[in-house]
């Protein structure tokens, strides 16, 4: 990658701010000797944070002023009409002129969509954009889409959500054939509402490897790349599992504790433990794609530590390297000539 590459941070977003920002963006310098970063937000204040970490490489940082600041509860729409000077869309509005060429938000969801979407717009023959990220399973990863941006679909919807994932997953792992699967209440041609089958009668003809219908349990079994579902849909499979995964942890801990001999087995387990903990800390896959933009924009969990949020750096540089928006331009140019209309 060549030094005119570079990500654009709004460093003011997130619930911890520039604490967890700029302490992340030293750190993704220092393993990324090739990239160079946009620090957006108050420079006061991220000057104060830069100068309390050693070793960073000043000459790849260019700080750019913002004296407004995105709230994690704040509307979209006021954000959109009122935030115009904010960190958030300074930073979307670097991408949008070339400055950079991917932004990095760990700020509120919706004002990040929405603001994207009007700064940037989608490509031709996409309707929304989604948001997408990667979920552990039990032999690697399972691509999800649409994790919450669009709560009500249509068929038109998850088949172009389908086409986007594909390409990413296709660019990203290496996979020439990604199996795409479409989220249902059940594997039978039979079941699911009109929607869904409306979008499967589309995926059949569809130019992705369409493998059918799959269940909430297959996206961590590990037989499908791919999994297409609705905003609402999607969002509540996401903060279930995650639940999920709290839940278990914490009686984890409750059983360890429970006596002296179940202190000893925790210290015997605690080497697979952590092995466990990393294979499945959400941290490793934090960093969402806003796909169907014409220009990158990842999404943090607005939590994220700094090793997370870093992460989300890397899926940034990962698709500026992959020029995800261009392949899936070409897709959609291909599909849109050889698609009757509908």
């Amino acid at each position: 990658m060549s030094m005119t590459s570079q990500i654009a941070i709004d460093v003011m977003g997130g619930d911890h701010g520039p604490e967890v920002t700029v302490r992340a963006a030293a750190r993704f310098l220092s393993r990324h000797p090739s990239a160079a970063l946009l620090l957006v937000g108050d420079q006061a204040t991220i000057e104060q944070h830069l100068s309390a970490q050693s070793g960073v490489d000043r000459d790849r940082i260019e700080i750019v002023h913002a004296d407004q600041v995105v709230a994690m509860d704040e509307s979209p729409a006021i954000a959109l009409r009122t935030k115009k000077s904010s960190s958030m869309r300074l930073a979307i509005d670097l991408v949008k002129d070339g400055r950079a060429q991917a932004a990095v938000s760990a700020g509120n969801t919706g004002a990040l969509m929405a603001t994207a979407k009007f700064v940037l717009k989608t490509l031709p023959g996409i309707e929304r954009p989604a948001i997408c990220t990667a979920l552990p399973n039990e032999s690697g990863h399972t691509h999800v889409l649409d994790l919450g941006a669009n709560v009500d679909c249509d068929a038109e919807h998850l088949f172009q959500f389908a086409v986007m994932g594909s390409v990413l997953v296709e660019a990203f792992d290496d996979n020439p054939s990604p199996r795409v699967g479409l989220l249902n209440v059940g594997a039978e041609a039979i079941k699911g509402n009109d929607t869904v089958k409306s979008a499967a009668e589309r995926l059949e003809a569809g130019p992705v490897n369409y493998i059918g219908f799959v269940e909430g349990d297959d996206i961590y079994k590990g037989g499908v790349d791919v999994v297409v579902c609705d905003g609402f849909v999607g969002n509540v499979a996401l903060k279930s599992s995650e639940g999920v995964a709290k839940m278990i942890s914490h009686f984890l801990r409750q059983e360890f504790k429970r006596g002296v001999f179940s202190r000893l087995a925790a210290l015997m387990a605690m080497p697979v433990l952590a092995r466990l903990k990393k294979r499945v800390d959400p941290g490793r896959y934090n960093g969402a794609s806003l796909l169907g933009l014409q220009g990158i924009v990842i999404k943090s969990h607005g939590g994220a530590n700094v090793d997370a949020f870093g992460n989300a750096l890397d899926v940034a540089l990962r698709e500026i390297e992959k020029d995800v928006p261009r392949r899936i331009d070409q897709r959609l140019e291909t599909l849109l000539q050889e698609r009757p209309k509908a």
